[in-house]
């Protein structure tokens, strides 16, 4: 019998046999037109990625120490079935001898059942063998299937994936029939989810905020703020408000504020109020009528801003009223005023000063919410747990919310599936055709040929009860 897989992978990549010596280097197989470009681009350029070697696409697929030991279970299992062969072709030898020598009755029965059993076993050796390599090294049509045929198998099995595992209608029913939707609410109804997931959340909000850089950010806002700006005309917005809070009287409380701080400003700086009168008086009146002018325009000014402090009626709020309620109607009907105070606007907006203003917003906002996410005990924070909870809540109870969850999830699957189902089933064709064949049979052998080897001795088992019954069968109708 022919024994395969008696190497060990040693730590330098070299095949170690069970006696320690180093078996010969056998020069790598080169063939990158059946590699996958992935694999290719790895490669240095004109030499091939030894089975197993190094670290790569295909070091995952590396002959182990396991799969020896894997291997030397089937060894010990090839030696079972082999043993049960010889069993029977000694059973065989000795049942025609005492055939032959004259023993009636039994000796036909044996000999037929051992024949029968040896054909059994050696048409079923013949069968595992051919899997993995040639039986006796003989070229023999459709044998080493798995070394000859692998890239064949490879796509094989990923169009078998692919039409089976992957189409639309076996996705769908899985997700469905996994009822997601209910699940994670009822997940996330629990309140130490919620915090977990908060917790998450606060820390990929941090990330990202560290990331983002305040220049960028800074830029994309001032620019969306006065692109934004620029796009609204503020004339008749105005004049709706102005509107609004002269009929509401809400002005009057600035007017009254302003009437006072008038009216303490004259009380404490008259002197220049009356040194500014007659600095402006000509130079040839006399200076006691300049004097004389100053305190009276002062004294009138005084008594005219208190009249206005005190007197909520004075003819002077009404004016400062008409004037209001015109100037929020020309903000909203006239023409030249609105182009004016868009001119205004245009103005303000461009001077540096707004401009840092609206910059240094990004500042402030980025701080708060850092240090709102950084708090467990923040609004923020305790907010967004609190929709979890009850995102939760309704996700475990409302059927229709969880069917168009489950939808959601169905539908995003489905397009995945359906629209990158080459490139998944090429990642199976291609990973395959990127193994070594040796390297691939070995590995197969040793996980399943220990199985394999119970063909063998159920075939000898089952051929010697075949050959035994036809014997009898045989024998009974005269054969």
């Amino acid at each position: 019998m022919e024994r395969t897989g008696s190497g060990e992978q040693g730590q330098d990549g070299d095949a170690v046999q069970k006696d320690g010596a180093r078996a010969p280097e056998v020069p790598a197989r080169a063939e990158p037109s059946k590699a996958p470009a992935s694999v290719r681009s790895a490669l240095p350029p004109g030499r091939a990625r030894e089975p197993g070697a190094g670290s790569g696409p295909l070091a995952s697929f590396a002959y182990t120490a396991a799969d020896e030991e894997k291997q030397r279970g089937v060894r010990r299992m090839k030696l079972t079935a082999t043993g049960l062969l010889l069993l029977v072709a000694l059973i065989y030898v000795l049942a025609t001898w005492a055939k032959n020598s004259g023993v009636g009755g039994w000796p036909g029965y044996v000999a037929a059942a051992a024949e029968a059993g040896m054909v059994g076993a050696l048409a079923d050796w013949f069968a595992v063998t051919a899997l993995f390599r040639r039986p006796l090294g003989l070229p023999i049509p459709h044998t080493a299937i798995i070394p000859t045929k692998k890239d064949q198998l490879g796509q094989s099995l990923g169009s078998f994936v692919g039409e089976n595992f992957l189409s639309g209608d076996v996705i769908r029913d899985r997700i469905h029939a996994l009822g997601v939707g209910r699940r994670l609410g009822v997940w996330l109804a629990e309140p130490a989810h919620a915090d977990r997931v908060t917790a998450e959340l606060a820390t990929a909000l941090r990330g990202a905020l560290t990331v983002l850089r305040d220049t960028d950010v800074q830029a994309v806002v001032g620019e969306a703020i006065t692109r934004r700006a620029d796009a609204v005309e503020v004339g008749p917005g105005l004049g709706k408000m102005l509107e609004k809070v002269v009929t509401d009287g809400g002005h009057r409380k600035v007017v009254d504020l302003i009437c006072v701080r008038a009216h303490d400003w004259l009380v404490e700086h008259g002197d220049s109020v009356m040194n500014a009168v007659q600095g402006g008086a000509p130079g040839w009146t006399p200076r006691f009528v300049d004097k004389r002018v100053g305190e009276r325009v002062y004294k009138e000014l005084l008594r005219f801003v208190t009249e206005m402090r005190d007197m909520p009626e004075h003819p002077a709020r009404g004016s400062i009223d008409t004037f209001l309620t015109d100037f929020a109607a020309d903000l909203q009907t006239d023409a030249d005023t609105r182009a004016r105070v868009e001119r205004l606007k245009s103005e303000i907006l461009g001077r540096s000063e707004v401009q840092d203003v609206i910059a240094s917003a990004w500042s402030s906002v980025r701080t708060m919410i850092l240090s709102a996410a950084e708090d467990e005990r923040s609004e923020l924070r305790l907010r967004a747990r609190a929709s979890l909870m009850s995102l939760g809540a309704r996700l475990a109870s409302d059927e229709r919310l969880q069917g168009k969850l489950d939808g959601w999830l169905e539908d995003a699957a489905v397009y995945v599936v359906t629209t990158y189902r080459a490139e998944i089933t090429s990642l199976i064709s291609e990973t395959v055709a990127g193994w070594d064949a040796d390297q691939t049979s070995k590995k197969i052998e040793a996980h399943i040929g220990r199985d394999l080897q119970f063909i063998r001795i159920n075939g000898t088992v089952v051929g010697a009860l075949a050959g035994l019954a036809i014997y009898t069968v045989s024998h009974a109708l005269g054969g």
